[in-house]
């Protein structure tokens, strides 16, 4: 035991005083007050750092490390986002045979026919946009909710802990198929803790309860199994990476010259047979107008943390007069088609003739509609990051820093985004995203010319 702490004191107390910070993040934290947030996020970025650069090679210790800090979190009530109000409500909703995408909680709420476990705490806890609309959470990831609620067993805690503990679990998944993914490409395997210890991780997974980490442990898991060449049974498991979240579906073009013809054509049917399978439990008569209308908010209502839509706003409204609720709906209906663009020109302009070059275009491809997108929330970035340590790019991992400082919005009652923290964030991104390509490129040029 002294020689083990000879040996890994240093990175001992660092974890240590990283434990010690998420318990103070999770339990003695207030979303409005910003300074301290920032100043905790900074320090665990520093330890984790200083973790990795220590134990790197170490898997027992950093597999360690990494449940603790999750577990911290275990009976915490999420304290930067108040969206788990809306996952326990349409869990509660299933576990009494009701579709949540038939009905909207304000819905539900004004008729007074329905009786719920907790509904009134649940409504009241999320936000007004949540309860006017019918859900925009797909068929998987309602399976979540549904199984949180039936753990929970009418309270919100345990729904929260089942919900965590589901989480976590999904984040482990990540870490094994990833590992076995980065020795399959013959990338180094320590590679995956990168994404495991990643404090953004830790705290908008099994912090905030995002369930972005269970569609990344699909998709990755999905990879692994191409990269044996069992595209066939990958196919339904890139499907529930999709019904979890949306984001994997406009990623579907770049493993078209991996895969060839034949085999792409078989991949994306069974991939849209299984979507189609996934989504029939919940189906309804008013599915498609009720999701699609949901869905649409995302790109005609929202604004949240933009980066080049702020610079098309100020422009627009300052020298065009452009109204900004008209201006947005605009812009969010053009982002899709400039999208269905540029996912078809990576898709068959760049090479995209082994993973991790399929893997690099999937990564340009997210981060340029991140770039584009009139929302951008933290969590956003948790995927992108999973999927950028398969490759050279790193301005994920610098993304997954400075994204933090979009939080001070929450620091004003009604949430009031500061724009020279905003211009700090975007402009450290795209700084490092620029000097990755141009060195990528300088590399390219050297050894062509050798």
């Amino acid at each position: 035991m002294q020689s083990y702490w000879r040996l890994h004191k240093y990175p001992l107390l660092f974890a240590l005083g990283s434990a010690l910070f998420y318990i103070s993040f999770g339990y003695d934290l207030q979303r409005t007050d910003f300074t301290k947030l920032l100043t905790l996020y900074a320090a665990l970025f520093f330890l984790y750092f200083k973790i990795m650069q220590f134990e790197k090679w170490n898997f027992n210790f950093l597999l360690a490390v990494g449940i603790v800090f999750r577990l911290v979190f275990l009976f915490a009530e999420p304290n930067l986002s108040q969206d788990h109000f809306r996952f326990i409500w349409d869990g509660e909703l299933i576990k009494n045979g009701l579709n949540p995408y038939a009905y909207s909680p304000d819905e539900i709420m004004g008729a007074g026919e329905v009786r719920l476990a907790n509904m009134e705490v649940l409504h009241g806890g999320m936000s007004e946009l949540n309860a006017r609309n019918y859900s925009n959470y797909p068929p998987v990831n309602q399976l979540f909710f549904a199984i949180s609620s039936f753990l929970g067993a009418g309270s919100i805690m345990g729904s929260l802990v089942a919900m965590r503990l589901m989480i976590i679990l999904g984040d482990l998944g990540v870490l094994y198929f990833g590992r076995k993914l980065l020795m399959n490409m013959s990338q180094d395997h320590h590679k995956a803790f990168w994404y495991f210890l990643n404090p953004l991780v830790i705290i908008e997974l099994s912090g905030n309860l995002h369930f972005e980490g269970l569609m990344l442990f699909f998709f990755v898991w999905a990879f692994y199994l191409i990269s044996k060449s069992q595209w066939a049974w990958a196919a339904p498991v890139y499907a529930l990476s999709i019904m979890v979240k949306l984001v994997p579906l406009m990623l579907l073009p770049m493993l078209m010259k991996f895969l060839g013809a034949k085999k792409s054509l078989g991949f994306y049917f069974l991939v849209g047979l299984a979507c189609l399978l996934l989504m029939l439990p919940l189906y309804s008569a008013d599915f498609l107008a009720h999701y699609s209308k949901t869905l649409g908010l995302w790109f005609s209502n929202f604004e949240f943390n933009a980066g080049l839509y702020k610079l098309v706003k100020g422009l627009a409204t300052t020298y065009f007069d452009a109204r900004p609720w008209e201006l947005i709906k605009t812009y969010g209906a053009t982002l899709i088609k400039v999208m269905v663009v540029l996912c078809l020109l990576i898709a068959l302009v760049r090479k995209n003739n082994s993973l991790p070059s399929v893997i690099t275009s999937m990564v340009l491809t997210l981060a340029t509609y991140y770039f584009l997108s009139s929302t951008v929330h933290p969590w956003y970035i948790v995927f992108l990051l999973g999927m950028a340590i398969f490759t050279e790019y790193r301005f994920p991992l610098v993304w997954s820093f400075t994204v933090i400082l979009s939080y001070q919005a929450y620091s004003h009652p009604e949430i009031k985004e500061n724009l020279w923290l905003a211009a700090i964030e975007y402009l450290i991104v795209f700084g490092f995203f620029i000097y990755e390509l141009m060195g990528r490129e300088s590399k390219k040029l050297y050894f062509h010319k050798k």
